[in-house]
């Protein structure tokens, strides 16, 4: 399986979207990773289907959208028409989490559930089998910025080890503090796709950036 690395255009410059949207095109980037925050779920807001609409006018990778949102199963259909590829939904704020990855699939999506940092990975056991993605967050959601939890290497492994023999294909995706300082660490524990933010987009040649981040993923091999 390929090591995907899915810049997180929540630290694009929105003021020139559309010029960073086609930097992330022509770069060696697989996904767009599109963060929604509604102020309740996490501390923050981010955007709706309005920038939805326009990153997708614009991209020609796929959109990997995280909902870090409450009572996400009233937006599902909403953002696959939106042109989400595959949507991710809080463990936390899931009350149906079964009904909830089947409507994900139903909308024709790929489904992922991520896990806040205080949330072990032994709670997916039950629908593990049915999952495309899993992500990890390694920093507390809601801002851009904040130190790596260094137990996320943990957590990688012992969702390595739950979905052994039974959902191999499974995508194990990190997001928070993920740079070019860490990112062989965590493919050595079994991550697979990386969502990078503020490391990609803060420095001063951020394809190269990603270029970079590609070529250590592919030369570091997983244990």
């Amino acid at each position: 399986m390929k090591n995907i690395i899915a810049p997180s255009i929540l630290s694009a410059d929105f003021g020139n979207l559309q010029r960073d949207i086609e930097m992330i095109n022509q770069s060696e980037a697989d996904w767009f990773h599109v963060d929604v925050m509604d102020g309740v779920f996490v501390p923050n807001i981010s955007f709706g289907f309005p920038v939805m609409a326009a990153v997708k006018k614009h991209a020609f990778k796929p959109l990997d959208v995280h909902l870090m949102i409450v009572e996400p199963d009233k937006y599902i259909e909403d953002f696959a028409k939106a042109g989400a590829s595959r949507i991710t939904v809080h463990y936390e704020a899931c009350t149906h989490l079964h009904r909830t990855i089947q409507l994900i699939k139903a909308s024709g999506c790929k489904a992922g559930v991520a896990l806040n940092p205080h949330t072990p990975v032994n709670l997916l056991q039950d629908v593990i089998e049915d999952l495309d993605l899993v992500l990890i967050m390694s920093v507390n959601p809601g801002f851009g910025g904040q130190a790596f939890i260094h137990n996320t290497y943990k957590k990688i492994r012992d969702l390595k080890a739950l979905v052994q023999g039974v959902n191999e294909n499974l995508i194990i995706e990190v997001d928070g503090g993920v740079g070019l300082q860490n990112i062989t660490a965590l493919v050595s524990a079994g991550a697979n796709a990386f969502v990078a933010g503020n490391a990609i987009f803060a420095t001063d040649n951020p394809t190269e950036t990603i270029a970079k981040m590609k070529s250590l993923t592919a030369s570091t091999i997983s244990i």
